[in-house]
């Protein structure tokens, strides 16, 4: 007797641990939209059921037991949304079926044996039972654009973005797990070949049956028919308490793993991304469309002579906006000019193929040609193209020339909505300026400018209120003879620079202590470009920024008369032990830095590239408070320059890559130093140490393989600013948003030494 107790007491036990994790759906129960709309699993985080899409419902497996109401799974995902008078029905013969109110049945699931039960899971996982309750059907065999922990997409299989994080429907990008072991990423509608594939896991070779997996720890992988694993995306290792995964292709192209920790309230954060260029997914802009980066957002622009075909819809590519008509008219004159797209690649579909010495020669072959529509030009080979041009994006370091043949009235690239995103005409803003006539101009600028040196006034007298209130704001003009009695003939040196030695005065008879710089490299721009600098640089006022209170042209001496600084620089506090800041201070010293650069790149009446951005640059007042000095090499930009060539500028360590290659120089030259100095800060040494060991000495490498070895959490925002590419690092703005916690800040990608070194 007490045996069969034991035995039954067993059996209570493995009955109860078989039904954990799950909740049982029987034949006859039914679903409808607005009442009893789900069936939950037994932990209540995963439900199936109707979830709201567009002015419809559609049925699928969601996360209901966040805030964050995540779609991991669709049924019959391309049907259009179906009305609330809907039931999705588990028939008593075993059918799983969606009934509309005028009878009609469309399957959601097709089982193998005859049905008697279903039910929910905690994984995530909706499955449909025979009567040996063998599992007949899953959802996790049938993924749409999403895998959870324990799925696995195995071979000849693939998955398929959504339209968009509101649309569930199929979108216009795949991941494929192909039967040669490889994982790949194409567009929809295009073969499994290298040419259209925009990232793979490099394991083609490795057998007919590998599975792409996802397990409990974040740990994403390749597994082979054997058992072993072939390759790691991810290292795995992440917590496993209250900590749930999931891995997505997003709208966007890129497939990204995703971690949640359920006891807070916050969105699903991204741990690893297949790619951080946002316009690496082909076809992202559509037909005729251009992708660009603009503070790592993906921005798409029309060709000349296009416009968008639909603005809330970025993959939709673009349209001619003129009528196309025979290329020469009755006169033999042409009706098309080519207009250059100069830094893009697309997919060379080209009906002809030509040696051309010179882009121009390239550039006349199509124009005179009536077959062609465009050309592309690199490397001495043109290549006559036919519309639509595909795939097409911006890369800087690219010598690749695109020509377009337009209409002679035609304008310039169009630029359609930036992925969703509102952006102004300044083209349209001008043709309508233009035509308002002279007077209805003159008014507006008379009265903006009495607005905007009132304003100016304020600024200055609020910002630079430190300098004492009886000075002029604008910069004096100081005689040398004026500078040697301030600075008792240059008795006090209280630094030397890159670009001259400072030394200590007095004004206002001798009430106000200063500091003088006589430059001693001036930069070969003439006389009336230093001047004008010095003036501009004269006009910005920040708290963050040193006063510029004077300045000396006397023939050959240049000198620049700026507010006393009693706390040194920045490198006299942080790289002497005897003077250590606490965490809290060097972030708030982070932050400030930040915001006097934004000043400059966003916020001045000319935009200006610091070039020079280093702890000895960043002199600290009475209160510890940083500001930013030393303009002798600052580049200011016209109000139509994004970005200007120049010599190299700047420190060596602190400079920017892309000076070192020629290429063309923008504010994201500053952020690169910010981000060192940041780097610097956090971890309290210089960016190049040789008294360190090897593989520690430069700062930025040593940071990135701490951080990959999960040390040093708080160095990914200074590892963000010194990405090799400069479109890839976020904007000042950007910066300042991640330090004070605004936003994000995802997970950065390897650096271009790292990468070369795999």
């Amino acid at each position: 007797m007490a045996s069969l107790l034991f035995f039954l007491l067993l059996l209570a036990i493995s009955t109860t641990e078989a039904q954990q994790g799950e909740s049982n759906v029987n034949l006859g129960s039914f679903l409808t939209p607005t009442t009893n709309s789900s069936w939950l699993s037994r932990s209540g985080l995963y439900a199936f059921g109707f979830y709201q899409q567009a002015n419809g419902y559609a049925v699928g497996v969601f996360l209901a037991g966040i805030s964050e109401k995540t779609v991991v799974w669709t049924a019959n995902r391309d049907n259009p949304p179906v009305l609330a008078d809907a039931t999705l029905n588990f028939t008593t013969d075993g059918r799983l079926i969606l009934q509309s109110a005028q009878g009609k049945e469309t399957n959601i699931a097709s089982p193998s044996d005859s049905a008697t039960s279903a039910s929910m899971l905690d994984s995530g996982n909706f499955v449909i039972y025979n009567s040996n309750k063998k599992i007949i059907w899953q959802s996790f065999d049938n993924p749409t654009n999403t895998l959870l922990q324990g799925q696995r997409l195995r071979a000849r299989n693939e998955l398929v973005s959504s339209v968009s994080e509101s649309n569930q429907s199929a979108g216009i990008f795949r991941l494929a797990m192909q039967t040669d072991g490889h994982l790949v990423q194409y567009p929809v509608g295009t073969p499994d070949t290298a040419e259209y594939s925009y990232w793979a896991s490099g394991t083609n070779g490795q057998g007919d049956n590998v599975s792409l997996c996802l397990d409990d720890d974040g740990h994403l992988y390749l597994l082979n028919s054997t058992g072993t694993n072939i390759k790691n995306l991810t290292g795995g290792g992440y917590p496993t308490k209250d900590t749930i995964y999931l891995m997505r292709i997003d709208a966007d192209g890129i497939f990204r793993l995703y971690s949640h920790n359920l006891d807070k309230n916050g969105n699903f954060s991204v741990i690893w991304s297949s790619s951080y260029v946002k316009c690496d997914p082909k076809g992202l802009c559509g037909l005729n469309g251009l992708c660009t980066i603009n503070d790592q957002d993906a921005n798409c622009l029309c060709l000349p002579g296009f416009a968008s075909v639909d603005q809330r819809n970025w993959s939709s590519g673009c349209v001619r906006n003129f009528t196309a008509e025979s290329c020469k008219s009755k006169d033999g004159n042409m009706k098309y000019i080519m207009q250059a797209v100069p830094n893009t690649v697309w997919e060379d579909n080209s009906f002809a193929i030509l040696s051309i010495l010179i882009k121009e020669d390239c550039e006349a072959a199509c124009l005179e040609d009536c077959n062609c529509e465009a050309a592309t030009y690199k490397d001495g080979i043109c290549r006559k193209q036919k519309l639509p041009l595909r795939f097409g994006r911006r890369v800087l370091s690219d010598l690749n020339i695109a020509f377009i043949k337009v209409g002679i009235s035609t304008s310039t690239i169009n630029r359609t909505e930036p992925m969703g995103r509102e952006e102004k005409s300044g083209k349209n803003i001008l043709i309508l300026g233009i035509s308002l006539g002279a007077f209805g101009l003159i008014m507006p600028v008379i009265s903006g400018i009495a607005f905007y040196r009132n304003r100016v006034w304020s600024y200055r007298l609020s910002n630079c209120g430190n300098v004492g209130t009886g000075m002029d704001v604008s910069p004096r003009s100081f005689t040398y003879s004026d500078l040697e009695k301030m600075t008792n003939g240059f008795k006090e040196e209280l630094g030397r620079g890159s670009s001259g030695t400072v030394y200590k005065g007095t004004i206002w008879n001798d009430q106000k202590i200063v500091a003088v710089k006589r430059l001693e490299k001036v930069l070969r721009e003439g006389e009336k470009e230093f001047q004008t600098e010095m003036k501009v640089i004269g006009r910005t006022h920040h708290k963050n920024l040193v006063c510029l209170l004077g300045y000396c042209h006397d023939g050959e001496n240049k000198l620049l008369v700026y507010e006393y600084m009693s706390n040194g620089s920045l490198a006299d506090i942080l790289f002497k032990p005897e003077k250590k800041l606490c965490w809290n201070e060097r972030i708030e010293i982070a932050r400030n830095i930040a915001k006097g650069i934004l000043y400059l790149h966003e916020e001045c009446e000319s935009q200006i590239i610091h070039c020079d951005i280093k702890p000895q640059n960043i002199l600290m007042d009475e209160y510890r408070c940083p500001k930013i000095s030393d303009f002798g090499l600052a580049k200011l930009l016209k109000p139509d320059q994004t970005n200007t060539n120049t010599a190299i500028r700047g420190t060596k360590g602190y400079v920017a890559p892309e000076w070192h290659r020629n290429q063309p120089v923008t504010i994201k030259a500053d952020v690169y130093s910010f981000g060192i100095v940041l780097l610097e800060l956090i971890c309290y040494r210089k960016s190049v140490d040789w008294d360190l060991p090897e593989e520690e000495a430069i700062l930025e490498e040593w940071a990135y393989y701490c951080f990959q070895a999960h040390d040093l959490s708080k160095l990914v925002i200074g590892l963000w600013c010194v990405l090799d590419e400069p479109s890839l690092r976020p904007s000042i703005k950007k910066v300042l948003l991640m330090l004070e916690g605004t936003v994000d800040i995802p997970i950065p990608p390897s650096p271009t030494y790292l990468l070369s070194t795999r």
